[in-house]
């Protein structure tokens, strides 16, 4: 059977994106060889990669890019060759290499995308998708980065979440750049 992961950049205050929805608090500014070598250890990974519409706009309009391959090559050849899902009821269509639009409810999709065979499955960003799929028992490993940086207001990945959730925590990393993993599965 398929897993699905989380993998997700939040503020010490909690929030993956800012109050404007902005992720780009994670692009860590300072130099750490040791991140960007996990960064492109981990994008080596493979998977089918899961977005909801916004994140997906925002991956979309920036992996294809010749300055996202300067910056992270390897990064970037993975980002675009990987399948990829979005979930939309509002796009028409996607033009982002390998991406599959799914129109139909999230829940339902990745408990039959989870049945069929092939990769694991990762979601990044994609706050209402997270908090839908994690309330349905449907994630298998949280994957966080704690990036080093107080937004005071924003939103967080688990909105909407209805009972408590409770995780064990399995693996912890700190980088010297100041970015902390914690890595969790369900309880």
């Amino acid at each position: 059977m398929r897993k699905v992961m989380v993998f997700n950049h939040i503020s010490l205050d909690g929030y993956f994106v800012d109050a404007k929805g902005d992720m780009s608090f994670a692009q860590n500014t300072k130099p750490d060889t040791e991140w960007d070598a996990y960064v492109s250890g981990n994008a080596a990974g493979g998977g089918t990669l899961v977005f909801g519409r916004i994140t997906y706009e925002m991956m979309a309009g920036f992996w294809p890019t010749p300055a996202a391959a300067a910056a992270m090559p390897a990064v970037a050849e993975t980002m675009n060759n990987s399948p990829k899902v979005v979930f939309s009821k509002t796009l028409d269509k996607v033009d982002w290499k390998n991406t599959k639009l799914v129109k139909a409810d999230p829940v339902g999709e990745i408990r039959r995308m989870k049945k069929e065979p092939g990769n694991d499955m990762i979601i990044f960003g994609s706050g209402t998708i997270v908090s839908q799929l994690a309330q349905n028992g449907l994630i298998n490993e949280y994957v966080i980065i704690v990036d080093p940086v107080v937004l005071g207001k924003g939103r967080t990945m688990f909105a909407g979440i209805k009972e408590n959730l409770r995780l064990n925590l399995v693996d912890t990393r700190a980088f010297k750049n100041g970015n902390v993993l914690l890595r969790y599965m369900p309880a």
